[in-house]
C-alpha cells in the first residue's frame, strides 16, 4: 500500500510546482523536468515462455536558484519512484530522494567561495527478494546520507562546475530498529548515527550531444580521513534522454556507487525506457 501513497503524492505534488511562476527577471528562478515511464509484457500460449509483467516510474527532476550580486546558489531536488507488477506480485524498481544544495559567494566570473549540502534517502522498505521469504534491506531514513562542509569551486555555467570540499562532515543515519540490531550500512549495532570526516569533490555537467539529444551527469566523491582514506566513496548518476517530440522521449539513468561500508562492491542501477513528460 506504502508504494501506491508514494506514486500518488508526487503526482499530486506536481498540481503545485507547475503553478509557481519563474521569476526570470528577479533573483531566484525555478524550473525542472517531470516523467512518467511505462511498460508492458503479455503471453498467452507463448511456447518460448514468459512472465506478465507491467511497471511503471515517477521521475523530477526540479532546480531552484538565486543569483544576485555575488550570491550564487542552486538547489535541485531528485525523486524517482517505480514499480512492477510480475505475475500478481508487486516489486519496487526504483526508490530515490535527493537533494543537492550549493551556495557559493563569487571571487571573480568563475571561482567561488562555497558551502555544499547534500541529503538522500529513500521512500519505502527495500528487500532482498533472492531470499525466501524476502528479506528486509534497507528502509526509509535507513539509510539517509547527509554532507555538508565549506570549500570553493570552479563554476563556468549552471551547467558545469566542480565543487571541492577539504573539511567535510558526513553522517550516516539508520532509524530502523531491525536494520539497526544488524549494524547495517557501517552504523555500530543498537546505533543509529555514524559520523564521517573527510574530503568531498562534486562535478556536474549538462550538454546537448546533438539536436534532440541532452545528457547530464552527476559525480560526488569521498574520502573519508577517519577510516580507510584510499578507500574513496563514488556516486554516480548519468542520464541521457533522447526526445522524440514535446512530450516524448527516450530516458537512459544509470547510476552507480560504491561506498564499502554500504557494500563491498559496486551497485549498479539501470533504468532504459519510453518516458511521457513536460518541463516545469
Amino acid at each position: 500500500m506504502k508504494h501506491y501513497v508514494v506514486l500518488f503524492l508526487m503526482l499530486f505534488g506536481l498540481q503545485v510546482i507547475p503553478a509557481q511562476e519563474k521569476n526570470e527577471a528577479g533573483p531566484w528562478s525555478k524550473g525542472g523536468h517531470f516523467g512518467f515511464l511505462f511498460s508492458q509484457s503479455a503471453f498467452s500460449n507463448w511456447v518460448q515462455g514468459g512472465e506478465n509483467a507491467l511497471s511503471a516510474l515517477l521521475k523530477l527532476d526540479y532546480n531552484v536558484s538565486y543569483k544576485k550580486d555575488k550570491h550564487d546558489w542552486l538547489t535541485k531536488f531528485i525523486a524517482s519512484y517505480g514499480m512492477a507488477r510480475i505475475n500478481n506480485t508487486d516489486k519496487k524498481t526504483d526508490d530515490q530522494f535527493e537533494i543537492n544544495s550549493l551556495y557559493g559567494r563569487k571571487l571573480n566570473d568563475t571561482w567561488n567561495f562555497t558551502f555544499f549540502g547534500n541529503f538522500k534517502t529513500q521512500f519505502t522498505p527495500g528487500y532482498d527478494y533472492t531470499a525466501q521469504p524476502p528479506m528486509k534491506i534497507s528502509n526509509a531514513f535507513a539509510p539517509a546520507f547527509l554532507s555538508l562542509g565549506p570549500g570553493f569551486s570552479y563554476k563556468k555555467t549552471d551547467n558545469f562546475y566542480v565543487n571541492y570540499a577539504p573539511v567535510t562532515s558526513k553522517f550516516v543515519i539508520v532509524t530502523d530498529p531491525d536494520l539497526n540490531a544488524l549494524g547495517a550500512f557501517g552504523v555500530e549495532p543498537g546505533k543509529s548515527l555514524r559520523y564521517e570526516f573527510g574530503s568531498n569533490l562534486q562535478m556536474y555537467f549538462k550538454t546537448a550531444l546533438m539536436k534532440n539529444v541532452e545528457l547530464e551527469n552527476m559525480l560526488n566523491l569521498f574520502s573519508n580521513y577517519l577510516d580507510k582514506p584510499q578507500n574513496v566513496d563514488v556516486d554516480n548518476m548519468m542520464t541521457l534522454r533522447m526526445k522524440i517530440n514535446k512530450y516524448l522521449s527516450t530516458t537512459l539513468t544509470v547510476r552507480s556507487i560504491y561506498d564499502d561500508n554500504t557494500l563491498p562492491r559496486l551497485q549498479l542501477s539501470e533504468v532504459f525506457g519510453l518516458e511521457f513528460g513536460f518541463d516545469l
